[in-house]
């Protein structure tokens, strides 16, 4: 196929154009992959002015194999052009559109000839190289247009047949093999007796377009990975803390239900705009700063190692915007309804559970960024109190019991990467609580909680990740209410590393340890180790 080429450019550029209609066009399992997309023509094939040189593009050296026959195009016929950023990207595929545009150039150059007489264009030793090139490879063009042929019409069954032209399909499923150790469940002193599990968390994503800079997402989840803190009538107290759980847990049976359903959009480049139908969390919406561990599938094994709790406020539907989400420094105010669904009194989208959120967000570059965040809620007894989504002690998720609770939250985030290979992340946050309801009416409660994380990257091998992450989950350090403060302080501890096999499996082993769990010194610490695959597709 190269001496075919090479032997074709050696040609004027009449024959050039005549023998690259008879080939039709070079197929993709011989070229370089790397085609163009139409919709990226507008800015990637821009040409650059007229070149006069082959020195003029940075990418052509004289001991490329075709400089030669590039270097005569160029000096003798003048209708060669590049691209912007002074390339001429020899090694990739050619487009239909890139086609037109030089054979275009080449016949404006050669009708300029003719008119003005200066050249001979088109010689007899021209035509019967070239019709002796054409008997030479008869074969190899017949062959070639035969497998064009069933290309397009593979290509052609392909587009009646898919899915959707503006969505993609992609998945997400985790085994996990996990325990909780220890010698007593926390708070009761019955002795701590766990089984080995091996679970599963199913996600599908439907990710769809209809503009090119609008998203609208579907997810649809299965999963059976029980929490280690028991979280239902069925398996009470496994370890009898929420510092336990895992960041991927959850279950529903694996009965496929819908886990997410958003749409977000940009009003110009001032402002994004984001709207959750179901399970909308803050987290997902603006930056919390915590890259390398935020991922449920691939980030931290721990609940409360993923990032800061504060992101935690509020789940349900509602609206999140945005501005200036592309500068330095960016703004983000969100709302949150839990019961969003339902008309009855205490529920709905204003008169029931809410979350609100602010945050000004600076991040003068990808290897730096802090946040200054503030939320206020509001849960009642209908909803179910939990002010810190189950991270943290018991107390500090109800410090007046299940009754309604007002609470401000405030919290600083940050991360810092010197390298690509070195990450430093961080969060420390403190929140007020006023009871609004029962015996406690009127009470306050003060909560403090911080952590810190160190990612090491591609120690090992290409793509994996050392994780450590030290911090003290939500703590009561104080309260007016008859339930009090916690008494003395829980350290959250976990270590994993994320080892990929390829660009679709990673398998993560970690273990999470906590000691005094509870803030109680009289509860014995409580290790949960997990093996977790996590396979994207």
């Amino acid at each position: 196929m190269r001496k075919v080429i090479w032997n074709i450019l050696k040609l004027s550029p009449v024959i050039v154009a005549a023998t690259l209609f008879t080939t039709n066009t070079v197929l993709a399992e011989e070229i370089n992959e790397q085609v163009t997309p139409v919709a990226e023509l507008s800015e990637e094939t821009s040409p650059m002015g007229q070149v006069t040189s082959v020195s003029q593009f940075s990418d052509v050296q004289p001991t490329d194999w075709a400089f030669q026959a590039l270097q005569s195009l160029v000096e003798r016929y003048g209708c060669i052009a590049g691209y912007p950023n002074g390339t001429y990207r020899g090694n990739r595929a050619l487009t239909r559109y890139e086609f037109a545009a030089g054979l275009n150039a080449c016949l404006d150059r050669v009708n300029e000839l003719i008119a003005t007489a200066t050249a001979n264009i088109v010689s007899k030793e021209d035509l019967a190289t070239l019709q002796r090139l054409q008997e030479e490879f008869s074969a190899e063009l017949a062959t070639l247009r035969g497998r064009v042929d069933a290309l397009e019409a593979r290509t052609a069954s392909l587009e009646a047949n898919q899915f959707s032209t503006t969505a993609k399909l992609k998945g997400e499923a985790i085994f996990a093999l996990s325990q909780a150790f220890g010698d007593q469940v926390a708070g009761t002193g019955n002795n701590l007796d766990t089984n080995t599990t091996f679970s599963d968390r199913v996600r599908l994503d439907i990710d769809s377009s209809f503009t090119g800079k609008d998203k609208l997402r579907v997810r649809l989840e299965g999963k059976n990975i029980a929490q280690f803190d028991g979280g239902s009538s069925s398996r009470p107290n496994l370890t009898g803390t929420s510092m336990t759980r895992l960041g991927f847990d959850g279950d529903n049976s694996n009965d496929f239900e819908i886990g997410e359903l958003w749409y977000e959009f940009p009003l110009g480049n001032a402002l994004r705009v984001h709207i959750d139908a179901v399970s909308g969390e803050f987290n997902d919406n603006i930056n919390n700063f915590h890259p390398a561990f935020e991922s449920s599938g691939g980030g931290a094994i721990s609940r409360y190692g993923r990032f800061s709790p504060i992101y935690k406020q509020g789940d349900g539907a509602g609206i999140t915007l945005t501005f200036a989400p592309k500068s330095p420094i960016s703004a983000s105010v969100g709302y949150l309804a839990e019961d969003n669904s339902s008309p009855d009194a205490g529920f709905g989208v204003f008169n029931g559970s809410y979350a609100a959120i602010g945050q000004i967000a600076f991040q003068p570059s990808k290897s730096f960024g802090v946040g200054l965040t503030y939320a206020r809620t509001y849960q009642n007894s209908q909803g179910g109190v939990n002010l810190f989504d189950s991270t943290g002690s018991a107390l500090a998720n109800r410090p007046f019991g299940n009754i309604a609770t007002t609470a401000n939250h405030y919290g600083v985030q940050a991360s810092l990467s010197p390298s690509s290979k070195f990450a430093l992340s961080g969060w420390a946050g403190f929140s007020d609580a006023n009871a609004k309801a029962g015996a406690d009416a009127g009470s306050d409660a003060e909560m403090f909680y911080w952590a810190a994380s160190l990612a090491l990257r591609d120690l090992g091998t290409k793509g994996s990740t050392l994780g450590v992450i030290f911090g003290q989950p939500p703590k009561v350090t104080d309260n007016t209410g008859v339930l009090g403060e916690d008494t003395d302080t829980s350290y959250h501890l976990e270590a994993l590393y994320k080892l990929p096999i390829n660009d679709n499996i990673a398998i993560t082993p970690g273990v999470l340890v906590i000691f005094n769990p509870e803030h109680n010194n009289n509860n014995d610490t409580i290790y949960v180790g997990t093996l977790r695959t996590t396979f994207k597709f």
